[in-house]
């Protein structure tokens, strides 16, 4: 990495948010993952701009993170800078019906705050462990909804470091899909549509998610969320399953025994272990059913 980036970081930014060979198995869920070169919290849109603008001035490369769940870092981590949304850029403010929300807020803080709010729609993310930049970037969904039913619009910064303001007709929302897929600007903030309802019953189906969530999934493991996406007409934790795959292990990677379409860090694994474990998942599959499992995690970084 150029060390005069680096030296104009730190002069330009708050040194508290900035962090030199940062191990990202301390930033994602998964808890896997080499260092970054050099990572940063933003606080404001403005410092988003700044920052990408110095990155482009000086050749290095940008990478973009939400709370790093859905993700697997390579082992080698991450050249240039990585720029992750926090609770610094976590504002929730309420217009009308409307929530526009900090790319860095996560899916349960702000399903909770639209709750305290009376307003009905993301009742299906409040167990989604993801922040609202990710979720967009990802169409994030769970129990038969997803993002794309709420969001009214998006502003994101280019890799020009200009502002760019994308309406919901704009962002090419499919499965675990979004526009950004394809342009990697950077989601700062986003405007959500919602409708009012009880408080109570809206706490209830919350409540009744979390509950259903938490009786199927293996949250007392890290891991990056679902492994793989949904194959049409199937679902890939029943295929993984009814293929004797449950309890496979490599390394410190295992296809959890609670729910087959998860693989868990139960100690010390590496992405190695990880990517390894999916490949033997995907061909036994297919030999099993001859049906393709696609990952529904990113991976990035370095081998």
């Amino acid at each position: 990495m150029n060390k005069e980036f680096v030296r104009a970081c730190y002069r330009e930014f708050d040194a508290a948010r900035l962090f030199a060979d940062a191990p990202m198995r301390f930033h994602t869920t998964f808890r896997i993952g080499g260092p970054a070169d050099l990572l940063f919290y933003p606080k404001t849109t403005e410092e988003v701009q700044r920052i990408i603008r110095m990155a482009r001035e000086y050749g290095e490369k940008v990478t973009l993170l939400g709370n790093g769940s859905n993700l697997l870092v390579r082992d080698g981590g991450i050249r240039g800078l990585v720029i992750q949304f926090s609770y610094k850029m976590a504002a929730v403010v309420r217009e009308g019906t409307d929530l526009i929300i900090g790319a860095g807020a996560l899916l349960r803080d702000a399903a909770a705050r639209a709750q305290e709010y009376g307003l009905s729609g993301l009742e299906f993310a409040c167990g989604i462990p993801g922040s609202i930049g990710g979720a967009i970037f990802m169409n994030a969904g769970a129990y038969d909804d997803e993002m794309k039913s709420v969001v009214v619009s998006v502003k994101t910064v280019t890799r020009d470091g200009e502002l760019h303001l994308y309406s919901a007709e704009d962002l090419d929302f499919g499965y675990r899909h979004s526009i950004f897929h394809g342009c990697d600007e950077a989601i700062c903030e986003t405007r959500l549509h919602l409708h009012e309802d009880d408080k109570a019953l809206i706490l209830a189906r919350m409540e009744d998610l979390n509950q259903r969530r938490e009786s199927k999934q293996p949250l007392s493991y890290p891991s990056a969320g679902s492994t793989f996406k949904r194959p049409p007409g199937y679902f890939a934790g029943t295929l993984i399953d009814q293929t004797g795959l449950k309890g496979l292990t490599v390394g410190g990677a295992q296809v959890s025994q609670k729910h087959a379409g998860f693989v868990i860090n139960i100690g010390n694994a590496t992405a190695d272990d990880v990517q390894q474990l999916i490949s033997i998942v995907q061909k036994r599959v297919y030999a099993a059913h001859g049906v393709q499992l696609f990952p529904e995690l990113r991976i990035i970084g370095e081998a």
